[in-house]
């Protein structure tokens, strides 16, 4: 089935205990969160899907594939693609070519094609290039700022850079980690629509997030995790009047946002 699947997952770090046996299932067309306080292990969990840390135990399986042990990059040919809490750009790189490296990590030809500029190596290029302007217009940048140093934008086109290299990759399976961060209100219901229309066409969307209001306005499904284990799991309603899940929060500004 073509589903992202979580099953028993666990990290320790010496005697911390990161994540702690997590299941879920995230499907096509679907926005799945993942909720939490600070230090909940939210982020973790998201670098052992992306195969950025590897398990102690447990297993994730991407579309029917056990990717449990995979590298990052033998998960992104499989489809699955991830943004990052804080953009992860490169000094002196333009908009344009930023994005071409997400579209490359897909890319089929091999290391000797390239260095002898093979026909096929000049057709990816090319096909590189159109998937990578592609990307921008879908997160609304405009093409005068195609030839801008990626890092020179403001923080919230930073963010737009970073969602079209993923979504240059042309992925199944679409990781992000707290996308919103740091942007205006205006931003961040651009990238929510941006997001729901994903899912809608029929991407798998896991959606790591702090604005409560963004995740209670997209959500399909949200898990919420505290101190590594999941503490619940359900429809916005469902984990809006959890007593677990209002323990969780007390004492936390997010959680008025959580019964806004």
């Amino acid at each position: 089935m073509m589903t992202l699947a979580i099953s028993e997952v666990t990290k320790r770090y010496g005697g911390l205990l990161a994540v702690s046996a997590i299941s879920f299932e995230a499907m096509p067309g679907q926005i799945t969160s993942v909720i939490g306080p600070n230090g909940a292990g939210k982020t973790t969990l998201l670098n052992l899907v992306s195969g950025t840390v590897m398990p102690d135990s447990g297993f994730v399986r991407l579309f029917d594939t056990d990717v449990t042990h995979a590298e990052p990059h033998m998960r992104a040919h499989k489809g699955l693609a991830r943004t990052y809490q804080t953009p992860q750009l490169f000094e002196d790189m333009t908009v344009l070519d930023t994005v071409k490296v997400g579209a490359h990590q897909t890319g089929a030809c091999s290391f000797l094609s390239a260095m002898f500029r093979t026909p096929s190596v000049r057709r990816e290029e090319v096909d590189m290039d159109t998937r990578a302007r592609e990307a921008l217009d879908r997160v609304g940048l405009p093409s005068a700022l195609f030839e801008r140093t990626a890092l020179d934008l403001a923080y919230g086109l930073q963010r737009r850079v970073e969602i079209a290299r993923a979504l240059a990759m042309h992925p199944k399976a679409l990781l992000l980690d707290e996308p919103a961060a740091g942007l205006n209100a205006r931003e961040t219901e651009e990238i929510s629509v941006l997001f729901q229309t994903l899912a809608n066409e029929g991407l798998i969307v896991v959606l790591v997030e702090h604005d409560m209001s963004m995740v209670m306005s997209v959500s399909d499904k949200v898990v919420v995790m505290n101190f590594g284990t999941k503490i619940a799991e359900g429809s916005t309603a469902e984990v809006q009047a959890n007593p677990a899940v209002i323990d969780a929060y007390l004492g936390t500004p997010e959680l008025d946002a959580l019964h806004a």
